[in-house]
């Protein structure tokens, strides 16, 4: 974890401004293409849960503003960002999880799997280890959404919050999926967004 030089920091004015309000979070829903990695699911029998994840946490380990985090009222940045999504057990309920990130796909779906196990066959709501270094997130797919709103649990959050829906055919064989996107805005604008999205979009075609 480095702490972030505010006097020297190139976005002081606006992280003081965004950190002033009770709610300094925006959010976007992103419609993302996920027709090669649905294919892929397919064809080889993979989750398509751990692989638009494993997508999405190397496109956000790749965008500096998502790797940053507030800690004592100062704005830090952490070498590697890891994945918290709340994960399903077959009584409808859930946990939250920590899945250590890994380039390596097959390592990264191991760590998944083991989050899995895990919470099935617990009643903890939180894993054993729970840091800042993650993004919170979950998946509904349930039902399609065109927004969507995460909690926060307070005045001092700053980790990323994603939602992903279920997949749907658009057109003659698109397969798409709309992403929703709750950032603080004292550490993340709209540029960043972008970035995310278009290097998340360049990994789930690849």
């Amino acid at each position: 974890m480095i702490k972030i030089d505010l006097q020297t920091w190139n976005r002081k004015s606006l992280y003081e401004h965004f950190i002033k309000f009770t709610d300094p979070y925006f959010g976007v829903t992103v419609p993302i293409d996920v027709t090669k990695t649905y294919q892929i699911s397919k064809k080889n029998d993979v989750s398509l849960f751990g692989l638009y994840l494993h997508a999405c946490m190397k496109a956000i380990n790749e965008v500096e503003a998502f790797k940053l985090r507030i800690v004592d009222n100062e704005p830090v940045q952490f070498e590697t960002i890891h994945a918290s999504p709340t994960i399903a057990r077959k009584d409808k309920t859930f946990g939250f999880s920590f899945i250590e990130f890994s380039p390596e796909l097959e390592v990264f779906l191991a760590n998944l799997q083991g989050e899995k196990d895990r919470i099935e066959n617990s009643e903890e709501l939180f894993p054993p280890v729970n840091g800042l270094d993650c993004v919170h997130c979950s998946a509904l797919p349930w039902l399609p959404f065109s927004g969507h709103k995460e909690p926060a649990s307070g005045f001092m959050d700053s980790i990323p919050k994603l939602a992903f829906n279920g997949v749907e055919t658009v057109g003659a064989n698109k397969i798409q999926m709309n992403v929703a996107i709750n950032v603080n805005h004292a550490l993340v604008d709209g540029y960043h967004v972008h970035l995310f999205c278009k290097k998340f979009q360049h990994y789930l075609d690849s």
